[in-house]
C-alpha cells in the first residue's frame, strides 16, 4: 500500500493515502468499501458482483461496516436543521423555551428547582440542540458542516448518528456532574468536539497526516480554557466520548464488528446514565437553590 497522499480517483480534490487492494487506485473514505483484506473501490466491487458472490457479500460497506448512501451528508443536514430550527424558536419565544429545555433549567433563575436531578432527563438531550448567541450557533454549525460529512461517509448514517448523540450526551453528563447547577449550559459543542475526536481516530486509522487535526484540536482546547463563558466540561466530555466510540467503531474486528460496535455504544450510554444517577443522588445535599 502506498501511503503517500494523492487525490481520490473519483474525488480528485480529496487527498488520501489508501488505495484499492484490487486496482490500486487511490480512494477517499466515501469511496472505501470494506473487504476481507483492506478496502476496495466501488468500481471493483461492482465488477465483483458478477462473479457468483451473493448480493449480501458484495454489498458496498463503509470503513466501519455501514452501508454507502447516495447522500453522505443527509444526517448532518438534518442535525444542522434541528439546531437552526430550535435557535429560531428561541429567538421567537424568548428565554421561556431555554428555561424548559436547557440542562439546569429554572434553578438558575431563582424559581423552584427544575432539571435533570428532578427527573427531567430529557434536558440532557434537548440542551444539545439549543443555542442563544448568534456567534455560538454559527461556530458550532460551521464546525458540524465541515467535520460531519466525511465522518458520515466513512462510518455510515446509523453509526455517525450514534457517535453524534453519545458525544453530546457525554458532554451534557460531565457538565451535570461537575459544573455548578446555577450555571446555564446549552449548545452542540459537546457533540462537535466528539466529532473532532472521532476525526482524529479516523485519520490515524487511515494513516493520514495527523498534524492538521492535532493542531485544530489543540487550538480548540486553548479556546476552551481561555475564553470566558465556555462550558469546558461539555467540550471535554464530548471529546472523550467521541474518541472512545469512534475507536470502537473503526477498530472493531471484521468478524465481530457489529457486536463490538454495539457493545461500545451500549457501555458508553450505560456509563453516562450511571454518572447522572450518582450525581443526582448527591446533588440535593450539595446544592442550595436560590428561592
Amino acid at each position: 500500500m502506498n501511503d503517500q497522499a494523492v487525490g481520490c480517483y473519483r474525488h480528485p480534490d480529496r487527498e488520501t493515502g489508501i488505495r484499492c487492494t484490487r486496482c490500486e487506485r487511490p480512494i477517499c473514505p466515501e469511496c472505501m468499501v470494506s473487504a476481507s483484506v483492506g478496502f476496495q473501490c466501488p468500481a471493483c466491487v461492482a465488477a465483483g458482483s458478477g462473479t457468483g458472490h451473493s448480493p449480501r457479500a458484495t454489498a458496498p460497506r463503509t470503513l466501519a461496516g455501514g452501508t454507502h448512501a447516495a447522500d453522505p451528508r443527509l444526517v448532518t443536514k438534518i442535525l444542522l436543521g434541528i439546531n437552526v430550527a430550535l435557535w429560531i424558536a428561541v429567538m421567537a419565544t424568548g428565554d421561556g423555551l431555554l428555561d424548559d429545555l436547557e440542562l439546569f433549567g429554572r434553578a438558575v433563575l431563582g424559581g423552584e428547582p427544575q432539571g435533570v436531578a428532578e427527573g427531567q432527563w430529557y434536558r440532557l438531550l434537548t440542551s444539545m440542540f439549543l443555542h442563544q448567541a448568534p456567534m455560538h450557533i454559527a461556530f458550532n454549525m460551521l464546525s458540524l458542516w465541515w467535520i460531519g460529512p466525511p465522518l458520515e461517509a466513512a462510518l455510515g448514517r446509523a453509526r455517525y448518528l450514534a457517535l453524534y448523540m453519545l458525544s453530546g450526551l457525554g458532554g451534557a453528563a460531565l457538565t451535570f456532574v461537575v459544573a455548578d447547577p446555577r450555571q446555564p449550559s446549552l449548545g452542540a459543542s459537546g457533540a462537535v468536539f466528539g466529532l473532532l475526536g472521532a476525526t482524529a481516530v479516523l485519520m490515524r486509522r487511515l494513516n493520514y497526516d495527523m498534524r492538521p487535526v492535532v493542531a485544530l484540536l489543540v487550538l480548540n482546547l486553548v479556546f476552551t480554557f481561555t475564553w470566558s463563558n465556555i462550558a469546558w466540561e461539555a467540550h471535554i466530555g464530548g471529546l472523550v466520548v467521541g474518541t472512545a466510540v469512534a475507536y470502537g467503531m473503526v477498530h472493531a474486528p471484521r468478524g465481530k464488528r457489529t457486536l463490538v460496535q454495539g457493545l461500545t455504544c451500549g457501555l458508553t450510554l450505560l456509563l453516562i446514565v450511571a454518572a447522572v444517577v450518582v450525581r443526582t443522588a448527591t446533588l440535593p445535599a450539595l446544592t442550595v437553590f436560590p428561592g
